[in-house]
């Protein structure tokens, strides 16, 4: 390539002649013998480093909207997440303990969109999607009801890990059939399928869409399902030396770390 694109954002505003491109010399270097090295072996940033914006949806699987006493509304529950949150995989989050003490984990579909969505119809929503990636939207829960929006406690700094990578949209059949799990220390504490999105992807950019402009490289954490630590009995929450995993197949593990100081 004459100039290889810097990071994914650059690469989504190449548009498809970008990503045929550096499909085309991904293929050179493979025919010429080049080594490849295992995704394990790599050390990794957010999986989007640039995101145009960061949109999230909550309450988006009725098993977590129940258990967090949260109702599904008729209108979607929309919210931001700020870009100093995204974390990468393999990476330790650090929080205060005289802030919170409640920290949960929350896995999700990461959706990140190809090109800007006005006004899109329910039926070609799926067209703007770039690609998918593994979010976990770590939440201080003591902050979040204790205040009326969520952003904040959704944000600290590496509240947001992304990856490992980022999968193109059409190695994903259907982003409504696939399996999330997180393991937390050993122990599996959600294992759900996002056909139990009250909303789906295509649904989620044709509502976003119809209001505002969505920007290309835009990523949209679709909700969570069941099993946060919150509603257990005994409540889980993440502390200090635990490790969270969070697994969607077809896409990979985002494995995070967490300190407490």
């Amino acid at each position: 390539m004459e100039r290889a694109p810097r990071d994914l954002q650059d690469l989504i505003e190449r548009g498809r002649e970008g990503l045929a491109e550096v499909r085309g010399a991904v293929d050179v270097a493979l025919g010429n013998g080049a080594e490849l090295t295992a995704v394990s072996e790599l050390r990794h940033s957010s999986a989007v480093l640039r995101p145009a914006q960061v949109i999230a949806i909550g309450a988006n699987y009725a098993a977590h909207a129940s258990e967090l006493k949260l109702r599904s509304e008729s209108a979607m529950t929309i919210f931001s997440l700020w870009p100093n949150s995204l974390a990468g995989h393999g990476a330790t989050t650090t929080w205060p303990e005289d802030l919170t003490t409640q920290v949960d984990y929350e896995a999700e579909l990461g959706v990140i969109t190809g090109r800007p969505a006005r006004g899109v119809h329910v039926r070609d929503a799926l067209d703007y999607v770039w690609g998918y990636t593994v979010v976990n939207d770590i939440t201080a829960r003591d902050l979040q009801f204790s205040e009326a929006q969520w952003s904040r406690c959704k944000s600290f700094d590496g509240f947001t890990p992304t990856g490992p990578v980022v999968v193109t949209a059409d190695e994903i059949a259907d982003p409504q059939d696939l399996w999330l799990t997180t393991n937390l220390d050993g122990r599996i504490m959600q294992d759900a399928s996002t056909n139990e999105m009250v909303r789906g992807v295509a649904e989620i950019i044709s509502y976003l869409s119809r209001s505002a402009t969505i920007p290309a490289g835009t990523l949209i954490s679709t909700g969570s399902p069941g099993g946060a630590g919150y509603s257990r009995n005994p409540q889980v929450f993440l502390r200090d030396g635990s490790t969270v995993t969070v697994s969607i197949e077809g896409i990979g593990s985002l494995t995070t770390h967490c300190r407490v100081i």
